[in-house]
């Protein structure tokens, strides 16, 4: 079907087009009908070790090459603003300023783990920025679309994507951010 297959550390990927059984539902729904699916792979890991360090650890993958998505909300006149947030995984949000900045927010947070569960049907420790809901934004921070292969949630925990980081930058509603991290 398609011929996405990629390598990090000790992961190697099979076309995700091919093991849509893989991924959660939303991204399953997001990758069928996207222009840029056939480049993205998907592996199947230890869900016990689903978390980006973990996932260094233990299959040897660059810590530059992971990327995290981190849900961030905050409220302004009322009116909740809620951001998917994708940072590589040697860096962190910057919440307290930047995303504050972009969601025009006086204070944000993480979104409840368990609501960011129920509203991306995505499993904690999965989540990625591929299928999440509309109306959210999609923030990518521009050092994640510059890397050659990032490594990212499937939306389960017992398997990854691998995937060129510029294609992140074209899933739907995305904006490229310069230092949404530090």
């Amino acid at each position: 079907m398609s011929s996405a297959t990629h390598t990090l550390g000790q992961l190697t990927t099979v076309p995700v087009l091919d093991r849509l059984d893989l991924v959660a539902a939303a991204v399953a729904t997001l990758l069928r009908g996207w222009e840029f699916a056939a480049e993205v792979g998907v592996v199947p890991i230890d869900a016990s070790h689903s978390e980006t360090a973990a996932t260094v650890d233990v299959y040897g993958v660059p810590l530059d090459a992971g990327a995290n998505c981190v849900v961030i909300a905050g409220k302004r006149e009322g009116v909740e603003r809620i951001a998917a947030c994708v940072v590589r995984g040697d860096t962190r949000a910057d919440v307290n300023n930047r995303v504050k900045r972009l969601l025009d927010v006086r204070k944000c947070s993480f979104l409840d783990h368990d609501r960011a569960v129920t509203e991306t049907g995505m499993e904690h420790g999965g989540i990625t920025p591929i299928g999440v809901p509309e109306g959210w934004r999609l923030l990518v921070d521009s050092r994640v679309v510059e890397t050659d292969l990032v490594l990212i949630g499937s939306g389960i925990r017992g398997s990854k994507l691998i995937l060129p980081g510029r294609v992140l930058g074209e899933l739907p509603g995305a904006e490229v951010v310069t230092d949404l991290a530090h």
